[in-house]
């Protein structure tokens, strides 16, 4: 009989006992099989020793003894109902609840499990699927096994753990068991991750969301510090694994925790050898570079000398042939970080908003003093080679004159130019002039203007009150605004899934987002329309410098100067096509609502339409005929304040009296209608179609913009107002998790608004890293909340009082009305143990937000014009809708004159109110039908880390 070793619950070996011969076999086959045991027969032929060697801590092994024997063993109809019973509760409870059992140790924990699944064995991890370091199976016999990767069974730090081979002792190697698919279950990928040229907010998160995908997916995962220079210095100073918690609380953080450094030894052939040396001795074989132009074109050229580097290292015996077979492909992936948003192929880059923000605030600030005075303020921002932020906060800010390199003209030309609009807004009454110049801004000769320039010019020629702001690396700072943090996150995930896609036939991929769409795009050709971008300019073809720059950028440039010359200018459409087009708020009000109002009445005076707008909604039309043509001066500003400024209210036409609304279109003769709001929003405009065959005056385009903090409106995956309340909600979340933090036992459940969408509380949960967050789409079933109580107790104990240990829960409010916010605190509580506590957060209406998010901003623009575009287009299909008898015919063309404008995957498109309330909506829920967000739920739990039950 082999020696035997005291297992955990100190006996020296288990007595099991089968009562059949065939049940004997079948139980000997499982241990062998299945879980590598040797077995040694008796003499007898009816008992059989089954050890292991799992036990790398003792210097012999741990035994089972089976035996044959019917009169000791339970019935054959016993274990089965035993069997049944685990596995009933598989999901709901632990079985060592149920039963007892013995544990034994492991190395290999992963490939146990892979061997459990590979034969459809039943079994339980625990703490959690992401991060096991336990595992229980039943045998056939009904008797529970535990396997345990820890040194001490009931010990639960992760770092007393084996989580490797290598991890353990040259003398104790010999012990791990070798399982068939051991290199299967091993990492599939050595996955590096590197940040690299400026820094930008969201790099963190983007960090954060490779590692721990990789780490998801069964990879190893490294972070290279100080970027290239880290790359090429090599050693475990700059090369470093990491493990899933080395990445917490990332998202709130700016910059880059790993650093960035500029690196001239790695444009040298040697200090690309030296980096291709260091990356082989620490294994890795995948890089994920996230940076810009130049940082991506260093890793594409990276990749293609890879293999006449690695031959060099294997001539002059500098790495075995085993390496050089192992490493001979290296992957490359690139993720956009810069905060120009330079890149092309790519509509944003990660921290290009975030910076926006910045220049938006600082702008709104200086706004108010510079009425005050009557001053003129000229702001630079950073732009070296790419005018996008210049024309964006120029956008958002209502500034009266931008200086971008893409629109350079000569220097009398920029001066009457400039002069002549600042002056005319000064004629109109305007207090104030902001001028935003890019850092890269020239001439048509290709010469600089700087700020002092501007200066000069508006003192001299105008006699203006003048001060120059240079805002510096303010841009860069602070953490990243919600969209990045969701932009950083999503690209960090297809990165890795494109990396472990990979091969070395597929050309090196940049991972992009085109409108609404993460896809992946050649590197190589995306760098390279991205510097013809400055060979264009320096050539001074400036028309094919703004082409090559991505859609949404030539629409802004346009639209800016549209709006920009709003009210003075001579109108681009002649009298006999100018139309009288009128705009409404309905429903709550939403960030962007001003905005949208602001383009819409500018871009109609500039084309030479009279805009209307109707105040308070139409149940303002109907009481008070709230109908008043808008002016320049009285809208000027309104971009930067929330809410609503011509009122809004939930009350639809019908409910206000639809007779009534159809006498004062035809009294005011309204030739198109442009409605914002939400779902409300939306069901007026089903009313307003549906009612085009008995009032005439409805037959004229009509659209939807969608603008609702839920993002409920069916026909569109972005909503004004949406991303202003993820930025409010998100700062929350931040506020409250470094409160929890502080007490390093604390939960907050944190209540969401969204009615029965979950929208909000997915995203804010993937731009926060809550623990879960329960929405209206799945409810709140009770073994998931039995898990995810489990799931912090276990977090808890195992953070042992350390820094950012603080942990969120979100709540969509309609998520449950049994189980409320207060009650779920309560439950949580009462089920802690004492290793935390648990408390409620209502932020309320605090989510609407305050000011505008500039995402919001621009986007209202370039909603509202697209909108008016659609009003110009179809007057006269909706005009014309009647036969040669007088009667109104409404063909399906008529019908898609009243339509939503909104954002579906990668494209901006107008989609009839018929075809959307008929067919995709869930009226009674006041949702669409499809859920288009469930991805995120996905890719936000696995990040947090949360077991997710079925």
């Amino acid at each position: 009989m082999p020696s035997v070793t005291p297992l955990f619950n100190g006996t020296s070996f288990v007595n099991f006992f089968a009562p059949t011969k065939e049940l004997y076999e079948k139980t000997i086959k499982f241990y062998t099989d299945i879980l590598s045991f040797e077995a040694e027969q008796e003499d007898d032929g009816k008992s059989v020793w089954l050890t292991t060697d799992y036990d790398a801590y003792a210097p012999d092994t741990a035994t089972i003894k089976l035996s044959l024997n019917p009169d000791k063993a339970a019935t054959v109809s016993e274990i089965d109902n035993v069997i049944k019973n685990l596995n009933l509760h598989k999901i709901k409870r632990d079985w060592r609840t149920l039963q007892s059992g013995v544990v034994f140790t492991t190395l290999h924990i992963q490939g146990l499990i892979n061997k459990l699944e590979k034969n459809k064995c039943d079994y339980q991890v625990r703490p959690e699927e992401l991060d096991p370091f336990e595992v229980y199976v039943v045998d056939p016999l009904g008797s529970v096994l535990g396997f345990s990767s820890l040194k001490n069974s009931f010990g639960i730090s992760p770092r007393t753990r084996y989580s490797n081979k290598e991890a353990v002792k040259p003398e104790e190697q010999l012990m791990v068991p070798e399982f068939d698919e051991l290199p299967e279950s091993g990492p599939k990928r050595n996955i590096a991750v590197m940040t690299s040229g400026g820094d930008a907010p969201g790099m963190n998160a983007n960090v954060r969301a490779i590692i721990r995908a990789a780490i998801y997916k069964g990879c190893k995962a490294f972070a290279v510090y100080e970027g290239y220079s880290g790359l090429v210095k090599g050693g475990p100073k700059y090369i470093r694994e990491m493990s899933w918690h080395d990445v917490r609380g990332w998202l709130a953080e700016g910059g880059t925790n790993i650093g960035t450094a500029r690196c001239m030894e790695f444009k040298e052939r040697w200090g690309r050898l030296a980096a291709c040396k260091n990356m082989i001795d620490a294994g890795i074989d995948a890089l994920i570079v996230c940076g810009g132009d130049g940082s991506l074109t260093g890793a594409d050229l990276f990749r293609s000398e890879w293999p006449s580097l690695i031959s060099e290292l294997k001539e002059t015996k500098k790495i075995t042939t085993e390496q050089y077979d192992k490493y001979k492909h290296l992957n490359i992936c690139g993720t956009v970080g810069s905060i120009d948003n330079d890149m092309s192929s790519t509509d944003a880059t990660i921290g290009a908003y975030s910076s926006l923000a910045r220049i938006c605030q600082a702008i709104d600030y200086i706004d108010a003093t510079a009425n005050s005075h009557q001053r003129a303020f000229v702001i630079e921002v950073m732009g070296r080679h790419c005018g996008w932020l210049a024309l964006m906060a120029g956008m958002a800010t209502s500034a009266d004159y931008i200086f971008i390199p893409e629109l350079p003209s000569s220097k009398k030309d920029w001066q009457d130019h400039m002069c002549n609009i600042v002056s005319k807004h000064r004629e109109r009454g305007k207090r104030k002039t902001i001028v935003i110049v890019a850092e890269g801004a020239i001439g048509a000769d290709l010469t600089p203007i700087t700020c002092k320039d501007v200066l000069n010019v508006l003192v001299d020629r105008l006699h203006l009150d003048t001060r120059i702001t240079t805002l510096g690396h303010v841009q860069r700072g602070g953490t990243a605004v919600a969209y990045d943090r969701m932009l950083a996150t999503l690209q960090g995930v297809a990165a890795v899934d494109a990396i472990l896609e990979g091969s070395p036939d597929i050309p090196s991929p940049m991972i992009s987002i085109v409108e609404n769409k993460i896809v992946r795009k050649p590197l190589v050709e995306a760098v390279k329309l991205t510097k013809q971008v400055a060979e264009a300019i320096s050539k001074k073809d400036f028309q094919k410098a703004i082409s090559l720059r991505d859609t949404e950028f030539n629409e802004h440039l346009k639209n800016f100067m549209a709006m920009n010359t709003a009210d003075f200018g001579e109108p681009t459409l002649p009298p006999e096509k100018r139309k009288r087009f009128a705009i409404i708020n309905v429903g709550a009000p939403a960030g962007g609502m001003n905005a949208a109002v602001y383009s819409f009445a500018t871009f109609c005076m500039s084309r030479g339409h009279t805009a209307y707008a109707i105040d308070n909604g139409f149940a303002g039309l109907a009481k008070h005929e709230s109908v008043r043509s808008m002016n320049w001066l009285d809208i000027e500003g309104w971009t930067s304040i929330g809410g609503s400024e011509i009122g809004t209210n939930r009350t639809t036409p019908e409910e206000s009296d639809i007779g009534l609304i159809a006498y004062y279109f035809d009294k005011y003769k309204f030739d198109g209608l442009i409605i914002v709001g939400g779902f409300e929003a939306f069901s007026s405009l089903n009313q307003l179609e549906k009612a085009r065959s008995s009032y005439p005056a409805f037959r004229i385009p009509m659209v939807l913009i969608p603008a609702t903090i839920s993002n409920n409106v069916p026909g569109t995956e972005y909503s004004l107002g949406s991303d202003t309340c993820l930025n409010s909600l998100v700062d929350y979340c931040d506020s409250i998790k470094q409160s929890a933090a502080a007490t390093r036992k604390r939960c907050f459940i944190i209540e969401c608004h969204g009615g029965n969408s979950g929208y909000i509380a997915s995203y804010t949960q993937l731009c926060s890293g809550a623990t879960a967050s329960y929405v209206p789409e799945e409810g709140l079933p009770l073994h998931q909340l039995e898990q995810d109580v489990e799931t912090l107790k276990v977090s808890f104990h195992n953070d042992k009082g350390k820094s950012k240990s603080g942990r969120l829960i979100l709540k969509s409010a309609n998520a449950s009305k049994v189980l409320t916010s207060q009650i779920l605190a309560d439950i949580i509580n009462s089920e802690s143990e004492g290793l935390f506590d648990a408390k409620t957060a209502i932020p309320g209406h605090v989510q609407q937000g305050g000011i505008p998010s500039a995402i919001d901003r621009t986007r209202a623009a370039r909603f509202a014009i697209k909108a008016v575009g659609f009003l110009e287009d179809n007057y006269d299909l909706a005009a014309d809708s009647v036969n040669e008898f007088g009667e109104f015919v409404n063909s399906q063309e008529v019908s898609e004159t009243a339509c939503v404008l909104g954002i579906e995957r990668s494209h901006m498109k107008f989609k009839s109110i018929r075809q959307l309330y008929d067919y995709e909506t869930e009226e009674g829920k006041r949702v669409r039908k499809s859920i288009f967000w469930s991805d995120i739920r996905d890719i936000a739990d696995m990040l947090a880390g949360r077991v997710k039950i079925p």
